[in-house]
């Protein structure tokens, strides 16, 4: 038999309403009720109850049937006992984004941190069946969201990353030593960290490398990415007056050792330039993350509230029927 769920449950306690109904109901017959004085009752003994006052009652009772059927109508009652087999992506992953002071360079619109943030939350906006998490570095790393299938749950995350949540520097090794953490023990078919920094390493505990070996180890495949303009970028910078000003910097993006960890883990290494370039690169990471596998689940809810009310309306038709035949009244 079907598993029956209300997608509306809150709406079955206007089943309530059948208490003030059945009172004004039982006041009614009260006080309708017509007495008569008989000097002799002998000739009544024995006189047997027609059809009709047995069944005097029986249009409310078809009544609250009915209401009752409507509430359950509203309350959309569905089932879900079907199955189908479908096809999704078995795949986790997990973002590491650099919030280093650099990350506020102007070279992308309207900075790179935030033009970051955006390319990433559309790339989670396409991955609905995956679990993604979101790891942030910058002198050290942090775990801004586990793996999740919640995926509002990692994009009100992503509000609240910004540059000055650590301390300054660029821990590349321990940005994806804490990535690896959260990956190692999933039984996803795939296992991806995607990297982005625009810098060196110059700080943190472990070396870069280290932590490479540590994600091949575990078979996570790390895709990373350098962004930054060629040349020089602005940076903004606060004067002794609080006002903001520009002044270009190089930028210094260790290319080679991004290289070499993604080869290390059988990734990609990718360079971004501005924000046309950045979103190409997150497209061409989705399509490369598209591992298929082949998994049984339940099939989208069915509606069945029409028998319901099917089952309602006969009542309410019933009830007129027998009011306007053999219980219909003179008033």
């Amino acid at each position: 038999m079907a598993d029956i769920a209300f997608k509306n449950p809150e709406l079955l306690w206007l089943a309530l309403i059948l208490i003030p109904m059945v009172a004004y109901y039982v006041f009614l017959q009260r006080k309708s009720r017509v007495e008569f004085r008989y000097s002799n009752v002998a000739s009544s003994k024995g006189a047997e109850a027609t059809i009709k006052s047995k069944l005097i009652h029986l249009p409310f009772i078809l009544r609250m049937l009915a209401v009752t059927l409507l509430i359950v109508v509203l309350a959309r009652p569905q089932s879900s006992s079907s199955w189908q087999d479908v096809t999704t992506e078995g795949i986790d992953i997990v973002m590491a984004i650099d919030i280093s002071g650099s990350m506020q360079a102007e070279d992308f619109k309207p900075n790179r941190l935030e033009a970051a943030k955006k390319v990433a939350k559309t790339f989670i906006g396409n991955r609905p069946n995956d679990r993604l998490g979101l790891v942030v570095f910058a002198g050290e790393s942090f775990t801004q969201c586990p793996l999740t299938t919640d995926h509002s749950v990692i994009l009100n995350l992503f509000a609240d990353v910004k540059s000055g949540m650590l301390e300054d520097g660029t821990a590349i090794g321990m940005g994806l030593a804490t990535s690896v953490k959260r990956l190692k023990d999933s039984e996803a078919l795939s296992k991806v960290v995607i990297l982005l920094t625009d810098g060196d390493n110059n700080s943190g505990s472990i070396a870069p490398v280290t932590a490479a070996e540590i994600a091949k180890e575990f078979g996570v495949r790390v895709y990373t990415i350098g962004v930054g303009t060629r040349g020089l970028a602005p940076m903004p910078f606060t004067d002794p007056f609080g006002r903001t000003v520009y002044q270009d910097v190089e930028v210094k993006i260790n290319e080679e050792l991004l290289t070499s960890i993604a080869n290390m883990t059988d990734g990609k290494y990718f360079r971004a330039t501005d924000n046309a370039s950045l979103e190409e690169v997150y497209k061409e990471i989705d399509e490369l993350e598209r591992s298929k596998i082949d998994v049984t689940e339940y099939r989208n809810r069915k509606e069945e509230f029409l028998p319901f009310a099917i089952a309602a309306l006969l009542l309410l038709a019933c009830e007129v029927l027998l009011k306007q035949t053999i219980l219909r009244s003179i008033v």
